[in-house]
């Protein structure tokens, strides 16, 4: 991947991760196909990864050397309650790439989640453990990745962790935090849930690493470390100088949702370290780094 007119087709451009990867890629001088099934943006072409015709087209009239499928139900609770949309978007639309990418050849990069594990494990989950996903979206993803190593030889499959990033585009818990921290004298965190934070931009930069090595298989990609809900609003409060607001633990029954999640989703980058590949920062170091990044766009007020 080292040819700098190469041409990749990013699936969920608009979207946390898709921008910064799109970015870091424009930035190496590939040829960057954005797509999306929803855009605001000129450069990004409209592609419904669940529409099996329109992928075959779009691929076919463009011909990537390299695919990278991000586009995905994200919303843990909506896959839960809308199971048929879930497998539409998140495994059958992966199998439309897929299948895409096996008839002409091209290499896929498929991100996936820790969630795909069941969270009982006490210590950080590797490669080589087995998966057993306990809601909707986490067996939606895993059947994705069955489905990658089962159609395209030259894959890389790529668990993420719990994502930060996006800017205004950032709908997640550190954006939640941030927004309460500047609104709220006192603010309910969960205890009970661990994982580990996992910002964009390292990821885009790590996987750009990744992909120039021709290691095709399974990775865990995650800025190193666990850590709770509560450990990171701890975190945020601290670098935004939020003394006087009050971080009162709570478990997870304090917030009752539709869909399940396991105690843990916490990754090892095993594959990574064992190949000298792992460059994720320690997710404290790349949590004030976004937080700075919030700062300078005054989405935090000081």
């Amino acid at each position: 991947m080292r040819n700098p007119n190469r041409r990749v087709l990013v699936t969920g451009a608009a979207g946390m991760l898709g921008t910064a990867l799109c970015s870091s890629l424009t930035r190496k001088e590939f040829h960057v196909l954005k797509t999306d099934i929803r855009s605001g943006e000129k450069e990004i072409e409209l592609l419904d990864v669940s529409n099996y015709e329109e992928v075959q087209q779009f691929v076919q009239e463009t011909k990537p050397h390299l695919t990278m499928h991000l586009a995905a139900e994200t919303d843990v609770d909506k896959c839960q309650l809308e199971v048929d949309h879930a497998y539409r978007v998140n495994t059958l639309g992966t199998e439309n790439v897929a299948l895409a990418c096996q008839r002409w050849d091209i290499p896929l990069v498929y991100i996936s989640t820790g969630a795909v594990f069941d969270g009982e494990k006490p210590e950080p989950y590797t490669e080589f453990d087995e998966p057993n996903p306990v809601n909707v979206y986490a067996k939606t993803k895993w059947e994705g990745e069955k489905i990658v190593q089962t159609l395209v030889r030259k894959h890389f499959i790529v668990r993420a962790g719990w994502m930060i990033g996006g800017g205004r585009k950032d709908k997640k818990f550190v954006a939640k935090i941030v927004e309460l921290l500047q609104t709220q004298k006192e603010i309910p965190v969960v205890t009970d849930k661990f994982g580990n934070p996992t910002f964009t931009k390292d990821l885009s930069e790590n996987l750009l690493l990744l992909i120039q090595t021709g290691r095709f298989g399974l990775y865990h990609m995650v800025n190193r470390g666990g850590c709770s809900r509560y450990q990171i609003a701890q975190k945020i409060a601290e670098c935004m100088g939020k003394k006087d607001v009050v971080l009162r633990p709570v478990t997870s029954e304090a917030f009752p949702l539709p869909a399940p999640r396991g105690r843990s989703e916490m990754l090892l980058n095993y594959r990574l370290s064992l190949l000298g590949l792992d460059r994720m920062r320690p997710w404290t170091e790349a949590l004030k780094d976004y937080l700075s990044t919030l700062q300078q766009e005054e989405i935090v007020v000081h």
